[in-house]
């Protein structure tokens, strides 16, 4: 098998579970190709000797399978060069909670026997694209999780005339707007006060950011409509973040926001229930009383 690796360069003391990666996919003879930046950061900051693997940079590779080990936020940069290559991802989690990525370094051997003998499964999850007429904001367009419209100074909150398929929703008085899919409503949605979705269930949710109202509340909508928002600021700008990527846009620019199509495939193992990491990670339901 052949398999393309990202990786997280900001965390050194972690550098053994790279290691063992390395390892188990040696022992397996494995076909490597490694994201120059990655290889960079392993080979000269850390210096570690890696047998021989192909580099590549951006989104020029091809592979069976594609590797990220860091966080989720490793997680959301590999999806975002796999794009519409229709690779399934596999996360390797040593960053904190970990819901892409949430294989444990302790399961990687098990992990890779089974996905050798074909015993894993692959979800599919949904990816916001957004159009505007906003260059900077149109090379990077698409969303795993989120795309958040925020205000840009710390004086005021701006508004945020919302329609969806052309009707009218709301004008939301807040710092911002999350719309998410089911994989991102365990993100920033739900830090927001965002409904936590099961992956596959075919929506997006709208949630605002400390709205200026007790009456308005996160809704969701089927992911085959299109939401369209026209931003007011005395700043006359505001963000937009795509994944946790902000840049600034000017007032007038138009945003609308529907499902892409395409989808990105992430490796599961068996066992994996979505309800049991709810519960694991996120303590949901817990009493501690």
């Amino acid at each position: 098998m052949k398999f393309a690796i990202f990786g997280n360069t900001y965390q050194a003391k972690k550098s053994t579970h790279a290691e063992t990666l390395f390892r188990l996919l040696e022992r397996r003879n494995a076909q490597l190709c490694i994201c120059r930046e990655f290889y960079n950061f392993l080979t000269s900051d850390l210096h570690m000797t890696i047998a021989s693997a192909e580099l590549f940079d951006g989104d020029d590779f091809t592979a069976d399978m594609v590797i990220s080990i860091g966080g989720d936020g490793t997680f959301l940069k590999a999806a975002s060069r796999v794009g519409k290559k229709n690779i399934p991802i596999l996360g390797i989690n040593t960053g904190r909670l970990g819901f892409l990525a949430d294989i444990s370094p302790e399961e990687m051997e098990e992990t890779f026997d089974e996905i050798y003998n074909n015993h894993y499964k692959v979800e599919e999850r949904s990816v916001l694209q957004l159009y505007c007429d906003d260059k900077k904001l149109m090379e990077s367009p698409y969303a795993l999780n989120e795309i958040a419209v925020l205000k840009r100074d710390s004086s005021s909150m701006i508004s945020i005339h919302t329609a969806i398929n052309g009707a009218h929703l709301t004008t939301y008085q807040a710092d911002g707007l999350v719309v998410s899919t089911p994989t991102g409503s365990t993100a920033y949605s739900l830090s927001v006060g965002g409904p936590v979705i099961v992956p596959h269930s075919k929506t997006i949710a709208i949630t605002p950011v400390a709205p200026h109202s007790l009456n308005v509340r996160p809704i969701v909508i089927c992911d085959d409509w299109e939401i369209t928002l026209d931003v007011e600021s005395r700043s006359h700008s505001f963000l937009v973040a795509i994944d946790g990527r902000s840049e600034s846009c000017k007032e007038t620019t138009r945003l609308r926001i529907s499902r892409a199509d395409y989808s990105i495939k992430v490796i599961k193992r068996f066992n994996h229930v979505f309800f049991d990491t709810l519960r694991n990670k996120l303590m949901w339901g817990a009493d501690v009383r």
